[in-house]
């Protein structure tokens, strides 16, 4: 009985929303392996369209726009002016994407597709102030399936909702194709594994592991997504992971646990669960929280214990010692080894200013409550809150060696 409740609670929350929508919007994206394109449709209907839509075209990746409504491309971005009670708009998307090492972030085989659904549609800005009951309709290759972190309202129809924008558009991973899937419950979260059939993909060793691991994170961030989806896949897929709303990509050769003790599992969960990012010099506040609880969730779900805690935070902060700033625009190898140390001494500073009724949990958990970009500024107003007073942590003397 409490299953069913919980399968039927986002469709009824989607249902008592619809009378607030001003107009209906229907995303359809036909995935074709021969041409490894999507073809996509972007369709209005209603009495109070959006007058202007400016769709941003800079990455590249979309062609052949056309629209019986106005429709004007000026260099990378396209003005588009729905008209009457219906207006549609078509392109083409090239779903390839190769990174510079030669692996992929976005790929079609004959077989499978794997991408973030945002990439499909532009980010677009409008002028409405209509509010859109959004969905989006796949159309697949005979025997193909599909896994994507929103409810299903029909076969390969899903509902798409953001309460943060009026014209939301589709976010987060998806694989379509001849797929595997294992899914559970866990913690109130539904959760899938998914990848390519015929690759030796661990699905139900991830799920075992976040049986243990996701508990403790929603422990932290109690508005961490009730969906989420793992998409994983080996070469020539990215060797790594890539988080998203409410999903994230992780290689089917990644540890769950790295000889260094950390998680790029919980490293990517993290993010999932702030959905922050940082300004051009505090991505490593970003970073270092998400790699600082890679280490303290398997602490203290029993992965590992105090001792190999205490000698991979002792690694990190030696190999810290060969970042001279995290005051850098991205934060990878030392600085977010540093950044880590960083935030694992302020979360110390935290419970010892406070008597332990505080710590750098409380300061996490605001941030994902607010979301969006976060800066020095902020990280500091929020660790002091929470402290009770100013912190030396976060002073510029420990962030970075320049004037020392």
């Amino acid at each position: 009985m409490m299953l069913v409740r919980l399968l039927t609670l986002p469709l009824l929350l989607i249902t008592l929303a619809q009378g607030t929508h001003s107009y209906e919007l229907l995303y359809t994206a036909k995935i074709e392996p021969d041409t490894k394109l999507a073809h996509i449709s972007i369709e209005l209907s209603g009495e109070q369209l959006p007058n202007k839509l400016t769709l941003n075209l800079e990455s590249g990746r979309y062609k052949n726009l056309s629209s019986r409504q106005p429709l004007v491309i000026e260099e990378n971005r396209a003005i588009w002016h729905p008209t009457g009670p219906k207006a549609k708009l078509s392109y083409s998307f090239i779903i390839d994407n190769q990174r510079n090492n030669g692996s992929y972030d976005s790929r079609i085989t004959e077989d499978w597709a794997i991408l973030r659904s945002d990439r499909l549609i532009p980010p677009i800005s409008t002028n409405g102030k209509g509010h859109a009951n959004a969905r989006l309709q796949l159309q697949l290759p005979k025997h193909w399936s599909a896994a994507l972190p929103y409810p299903k309202v029909d076969e390969h129809l899903y509902q798409l909702s953001d309460l943060n924008r009026r014209f939301v558009r589709p976010k987060g991973w998806m694989i379509v194709g001849k797929i595997g899937s294992r899914q559970d419950w866990i913690a109130g979260t539904s959760t899938s594994v998914s990848g390519p059939l015929g690759e030796n993909i661990h699905r139900q060793d991830a799920l075992a592991f976040l049986n243990w691991s996701l508990p403790e994170i929603k422990k932290i961030f109690p508005l961490f997504p009730d969906r989420l989806l793992i998409v994983t896949a080996r070469d020539p897929m990215w060797r790594g992971g890539l988080s998203g709303p409410r999903s994230l990509f992780m290689h089917a050769d990644r540890p769950l646990i790295s000889a260094n003790r950390t998680s790029s599992m919980i490293h990517e969960l993290i993010h999932v669960a702030t959905g922050i990012h940082g300004d051009d010099q505090s991505d490593w506040i970003v970073e270092g929280l998400a790699e600082f609880y890679s280490l303290e969730i398997l602490r203290r779900s029993g992965g590992i214990s105090e001792i190999r805690y205490q000698e991979a935070m002792d690694k990190l902060m030696e190999w810290g010692q060969k970042a001279p700033t995290l005051l850098v625009k991205r934060s990878s190898g030392p600085v977010t080894a540093r950044a880590t140390n960083v935030i694992m001494t302020l979360d110390k500073e935290i419970r010892a200013v406070s008597g332990g009724k505080a710590s750098i949990d409380d300061v996490a958990r605001e941030l994902a409550r607010t979301r969006g970009e976060v800066t020095l500024d902020r990280f500091r107003v929020l660790s002091e809150k929470v402290a009770g007073q100013p912190v030396k942590t976060l002073a510029i003397g420990n962030l970075t060696d320049k004037g020392r």
